[in-house]
């Protein structure tokens, strides 16, 4: 997959909730870094209720995605923000031909159900990172910006670690060092898509997974589910990402903690190597982490190493 070269254009879209004004805006942010932003249509529309966390309807915002890919000159494909909605697109995307015209595809929490799909149908490395509103514009700390530019502008290769900053390095639950497929992305839009063909395949994995806005019983709940449809059963690690607002009570930092045992429950018996309060997912900073590429997870690090190209 070619990497994302300075002076490149790059289209914003929104394949699930509205930016509207936003996406001018995330225009502007990619001039000044010296990219070419090409505003695909549905990333300025806004649906009338109940539709109105869609950014257009089903057909644009597939017919956005698509042009998106297809256009030779776009160096990569860029999520405005999440919300609602991706799941809607999965049946009707032409995989074949994102397959064809692969490039960096960039985001998260909503975007995940379009990352699962892509893995399994289309088979090239995707992108959990920042989003245009959500991350840049919102001014979320580096290394958010700088991380997610070198790992899709090719700086980053074979041997590469994926380190926290110092103030937010991660906590080893279970020691050890694992390799595997990354795979993953928000717990509750994994959970979503179990028993669809769009499901989540965890044989030989390292399993990441991030969520916001569910509280620990939802969370206990999530994690269950899929223990019970076996998504556990072939994962080699797990990369526990940002849990935010858990709880009102606690801040993001204290709350986290609280889903920690129940993770332990789902794993301490399986005998992988866990490595928690990862620094991707809806906190900040957000550090991009590429799916479907070969990582080694080594907890004692509190790092990942990539195993392989993610651009070239």
């Amino acid at each position: 997959m070619p990497a994302l070269r300075p002076g490149a254009r790059v289209a914003i879209v929104a394949p699930a909730s509205a930016g509207i004004t936003a996406a001018d805006d995330a225009a502007e942010w990619l001039q000044a870094r010296g990219f070419v932003p090409l505003v695909m249509p549905a990333s300025r529309a806004r649906l009338d209720p109940p539709y109105d966390y869609l950014a257009g309807n089903d057909a644009d915002r597939l017919a956005d995605l698509h042009a998106a890919f297809a256009d030779p000159d776009v160096g990569a494909v860029w999520c405005l923000q999440g919300g609602f909605g991706s799941w809607r697109l999965l049946d009707h995307v032409d995989y074949a031909l994102l397959r064809r015209h692969a490039k960096p595809f960039i985001g998260y929490s909503d975007i995940t159900a379009l990352h699962l799909a892509i893995q399994r149908h289309a088979g090239f490395v995707t992108f959990h990172g920042p989003m245009l509103a959500q991350d840049l514009l919102a001014g979320k700390r580096e290394p958010t910006e700088s991380a997610l530019l070198a790992m899709v502008g090719g700086q980053m290769g074979p041997g590469s670690w994926i380190t926290p900053p110092l103030d937010a390095q991660a906590t080893e639950l279970v020691p050890g060092v694992a390799s595997g497929r990354l795979i993953g992305g928000n717990l509750a839009l994994i959970a979503a898509l179990t028993g669809t063909r769009n499901a989540i395949d965890t044989r030989d994995a390292i399993l990441f997974i991030e969520d916001v806005n569910e509280a620990v019983p939802r969370v206990d709940r999530l994690l269950g589910q899929l223990a019970a449809a076996g998504k556990f059963d072939g994962v080699k690690g797990v990369l526990v990402g940002n849990f935010t607002r858990v709880t009102a009570r606690m801040d993001d930092d204290q709350a986290q903690g609280l889903v920690y045992p129940l993770i332990l429950d789902q794993f301490r018996a399986r005998n992988v190597p866990i490595l928690a309060g990862w620094p991707s997912g809806h906190g900040d900073p957000n550090l991009t982490l590429p799916l479907g590429a070969l990582v080694t997870l080594d907890t004692a690090r509190g790092a990942l190493r990539l195993d392989q190209p993610v651009v070239v």
